[in-house]
């Protein structure tokens, strides 16, 4: 991304500023119908942005389970419910690659915890 500045109207002079953010998405399954999507940009060397969500295969749709992100300008983590109810919980750290360090430890450690949580919502639902 290139942004100009025109630092005084009257002057020609235009100064350049470019902006090294590179993205990086991928996806981790941990079963058949369980999958981690993870994405992050960085800004040099710095985090500047992530989201991670574990996403669970129901009738050949991939829904939200769990995700950590940062879209509100803090990281906090949203647990997502088969009935759409979300519930936001700040993580207690304002570093951003200490939180997406958190989150990815987490998935990896309770993927099956959430997954089993979710399923258990929808059979509920069913009844």
């Amino acid at each position: 991304m290139v942004k100009r500045f025109l630092l005084d109207k009257s002057s020609l002079l235009d100064y350049i500023i470019i902006m090294t953010i590179k993205t990086k998405e991928f996806f981790t399954s941990y079963a058949p119908d369980c999958r981690k999507r993870h994405l992050h940009k960085r800004d040099k060397n710095k985090l500047i942005e992530f989201s991670i969500q574990l996403e669970i295969l129901v009738k050949d749709k991939w829904y939200p389970v769990i995700r950590y992100d940062t879209s509100h300008k803090f990281a906090h983590c949203d647990i997502i419910h088969w009935s759409g109810k979300k519930e936001k919980v700040a993580i207690p750290t304002l570093d951003f690659k200490m939180a997406l360090s958190f989150a990815d430890n987490d998935l990896i450690q309770n993927w099956n915890i959430y997954r089993e949580r979710f399923l258990k919502e929808i059979s509920y639902d069913k009844r």
